[in-house]
């Protein structure tokens, strides 16, 4: 009963929960990571900015920078001119793939059974 006080107490923020959301929640969080996952190497901005169509430039920006600064992807760029930047995913970012196809398998077995039952 100790594990609902989280929620009695509004204290949820505390949880390993709250954290796992903090880092994957967003609207193309978990794109750009499964995408770049997906991609078995590292990724350019542009190829990344083509995958999650209707990204916007700003948001894919800030969706990088925030996975950047958790840990999840890392960031290389290449002093040249025309300047070549990857996004590749860190170790705590390949942790999270298994976790994704968790709730992605959830998510197909329920879509398939709100389906039947229609």
């Amino acid at each position: 009963m100790a594990d609902i006080d989280y929620i009695k107490e509004n204290r949820l923020q505390d949880t390993g929960f709250a954290y796992t959301l903090r880092l994957i929640g967003g609207k193309y969080k978990m794109q750009a990571l499964y995408a770049i996952h997906l991609n078995h190497q590292p990724l350019r901005y542009n190829a990344l900015k083509r995958l999650l169509v209707p990204i916007s430039f700003k948001t894919l920006t800030s969706t990088l920078r925030e996975l950047e600064t958790d840990g999840l992807v890392h960031r290389e760029e290449y002093p040249q001119i025309p300047p070549k930047v990857e996004y590749s995913l860190t170790p705590l970012g390949e942790s999270l793939i298994p976790v994704m196809e968790d709730i992605c398998t959830w998510g197909e077995r329920q879509k398939v059974n709100v389906n039947r039952d229609r």
